[in-house]
């Protein structure tokens, strides 16, 4: 049997707004089966889920990670859309709690696998190192805060010298070429599905997930442009008119500002509309050969009349990276902090205890499997084996 293909994404992220979560995305609330792992930092949640999630790939499902952005390396939820089933790290900051116990959710409590006294013994360090952990993050919120003030200046130069007329004419070249020949679909009510694919870690921004989400594109355009030059104006335009056909859209917002789109990808017609514009997008060299068009707004600024702001724009630019650059740097030592407060949990844990739930967890996962095709084959529906929709 072939390996399922894996995706990764970042379903929350540390933003300009501070931890910001796109969580209710992960799943829809009518999934076979949500598992909400609950337990402290070091007990094995991510290494519980990653090892499930391997499982199902090499069994051929397919398969989400969806990364944690204050720990690249660790999960925050593992979903098999295939089967509608998800494990979802259900700790702060990002607190999840079952919706519908019993029908849909569980709680899995690998709390109830670590050794309390050994715990006890470290209750002081524990509470020194959350409160760090916690002043940390708020110091690098402050900073990207900070950089939000900066980058709307920084735009609001460039947005002054715009050619909107031009814009409005590259915007319509693009929507008749991404939605040539679509029919509406009017017969269903549209959906949209919001997530991060980027995100600004302890390693700085971290971009290389977005190679996950192509694998069916077929074409992609490329829209690049100065800070203010309508980027994300005009990806927000692109999904707005997939669903005004009725189509889903998988929508990528900003790692920095959530409001502003990086990424619209349209399952349905095998299209992705992408922001290249550095620092925090995606490069698509390695996909040139899927570009059917690119769209630069720089185009269509007044050089002239920008050439004014020169020294302002410099300034700014400077102040907005130096802000970014110390928001990573005390997002980077929250993560250390967050590492040794683990230390303390890792040596009271029963980790067989724990792999053995595990392995009656997928079992289980396995089941609803089998319950979901069986019923798939009986019903008009096809298999479904493709990305959650």
């Amino acid at each position: 049997m072939p390996r399922g293909r894996l995706r990764k994404v970042f379903p929350g992220g540390n933003t300009c707004y501070g931890f910001y979560s796109f969580y209710d995305y992960i799943i829809e609330p009518d999934a076979t089966r949500i598992f909400v792992v609950k337990g402290g930092p070091g007990v094995g949640k991510s290494t519980f889920m990653r090892k499930i999630g391997e499982s199902m790939l090499e069994k051929g499902f397919d398969v989400e990670f969806h990364c944690c952005s204050s720990d690249n390396g660790s999960l925050d939820a593992v979903v098999i859309p295939g089967i509608k089933v998800a494990l979802i790290d259900g700790t702060a900051p990002h607190i999840v709690d079952p919706k519908n116990p019993g029908a849909v959710d569980e709680i899995i409590h690998l709390g109830d696998f670590w050794d309390e006294a050994k715990m006890r013994e470290h209750k002081q360090e524990i509470l020194e190192a959350n409160a760090r952990v916690n002043r940390l993050f708020r110091t690098a919120y402050s900073a990207l805060k900070e950089a939000k003030v900066i980058r709307d200046e920084w735009e609001s130069y460039v947005e002054e010298c715009l050619n909107e007329a031009l814009i409005n004419r590259a915007q319509a070249r693009l929507l008749d070429a991404v939605f040539a020949g679509v029919a509406a679909r009017y017969d269903r009510a549209p959906k949209a599905r919001h997530l991060f694919a980027t995100a600004i870690t302890p390693e700085g921004i971290v971009t290389g997930n977005v190679e996950t989400l192509l694998h069916d594109v077929e074409r992609i355009y490329t829209i690049s442009g100065e800070p203010g030059s309508g980027v994300s104006r005009m990806l927000e335009r692109v999904a707005s008119f997939a669903t005004a056909k009725g189509l889903f859209t998988e929508i990528y917002h900003c790692p920095f500002n959530p409001d502003n789109y990086d990424l619209v990808i349209i399952p349905e017609i095998k299209v992705a509309v992408m922001n290249v514009e550095p620092p925090h997008t995606f490069d698509p060299t390695p996909f040139n050969h899927l570009i059917a068009m690119s769209i630069n707004l720089s185009e269509y600024i007044d050089k002239n009349k920008l050439a004014v702001y020169t020294q302002e724009i410099l300034s700014a630019k400077f102040r907005y990276q130096a802000c970014l650059d110390r928001a990573v740097a005390y997002i980077r030592q929250a993560k250390l902090t967050h590492d040794y407060m683990e230390s303390f949990y890792i040596p009271a844990m029963n980790f067989e205890a724990i792999n053995a739930k595990r392995e009656e967890i997928l079992h289980r996962i396995l089941r609803y499997a089998a319950e979901f095709n069986s019923q798939v084959s009986n019903s008009t529906v096809p298999k479904v084996s493709a990305p959650l929709r």
